[in-house]
């Protein structure tokens, strides 16, 4: 399904009405919308402390047709894994459980619970949205902040660290599905979603998910944003189905006919890697590229 074709496909039922509390440029809508419009109305949604609880808004009024639990922030894949139990047992499986959490509720807070349910098996659909920090709660660094960015809790210094490779760690659990997927790459978000929905089991999604508040970048490049880390394999598109990984979309473009950018012009256009010296951007080329090659080599190319 090309990003063209898809586009004639889509549902014309929309679950996101338009206006909502999120920052101008927030890549998390782009994606929301289209998982959502895969899923269809027989979908429950989990959420932390978050930014995806500010687009929810405040009860009693919010422009997300259709019912949402907010739990407790380390708390998302238990309280997922609460309502696929529920539902079994009231003979009422037809309906999707969307657990979906930040970088900071996934990677860091959130990551016991997840593996516990991961680990059981529980028939949810995960959902990481990743914008590299705690954005909703003033951009502290997390684990998946990248090495070199400056957050408000490394101001003066940028982040040593390289981010976590949270895809890896899920890997381990023996997941039916995962997948990567880019709010830049909306086609590629519902055609995996459309696969994941007939799937048992835990399903987990990474979604990169660009913040221009805390990357410091015009509202207007979101998606720019995004493609770049794309086109130069910061953020591959991807799924592991029981086990066998394949490339999707521009990635699958780039592994078979190259054209691979650098990583130097997507930091110089953001300002939390102002601080970045050329040994730094020298050192986030190669981990970049080591990563690449080692998809390239499990996808078979």
């Amino acid at each position: 399904m090309s990003e063209q074709s898809a586009i004639l496909d889509y549902p014309e039922q929309e679950y996101i009405l338009p206006g909502n509390r999120l920052c101008a440029g927030c890549g998390v809508t782009i994606a929301y919308r289209f998982m959502l419009k895969a899923l269809g109305k027989k979908t429950v949604i989990c959420v932390p402390a978050s930014c995806l609880t500010i687009l929810h808004g405040i009860y009693p009024k919010t422009p997300v047709m259709a019912t949402t639990v907010n739990n407790t922030f380390a708390s998302t894949a238990a309280a997922a894994s609460g309502f696929s139990a529920a539902f079994k047992a009231t003979g009422r499986e037809d309906w999707h459980v969307l657990a979906m959490a930040g970088d900071g509720g996934t990677f860091d807070m959130g990551i016991q619970a997840l593996s516990g349910a991961a680990e059981r098996g529980e028939n949810i659909i995960y959902v990481c949205y990743d914008n590299e920090a705690y954005m909703n709660t003033g951009s502290q660094r997390s684990s998946a902040t990248p090495a070199g960015a400056l957050t408000s809790t490394t101001p003066i210094r940028p982040k040593e660290q390289f981010k976590k490779d949270f895809m890896k760690i899920m890997d381990a659990h023996w997941l039916p599905y995962m997948a990567g997927i880019s709010s830049a790459y909306p086609a590629d978000v519902y055609k995996k979603f459309l696969k994941a929905r007939q799937i048992k089991g835990t399903r987990f999604f990474h979604l990169s998910a660009p913040c221009p508040t805390g990357w410091f970048y015009p509202t207007k490049d979101t998606v720019k944003i995004g493609r770049m880390m794309v086109e130069s394999c910061i953020f591959p598109l991807y799924e592991i189905e029981e086990g066998r990984l394949s490339l999707t979309g521009k990635s699958l473009s780039i592994a078979r006919s190259g054209g691979k950018k650098p990583v130097d012009e997507y930091v110089a256009i953001q300002g939390r890697f102002k601080k970045m010296t050329a040994e730094q951007v020298a050192q986030f080329q190669k981990h970049v590229d080591e990563q690449w090659e080692g998809l390239l080599a499990r996808a078979g190319f």
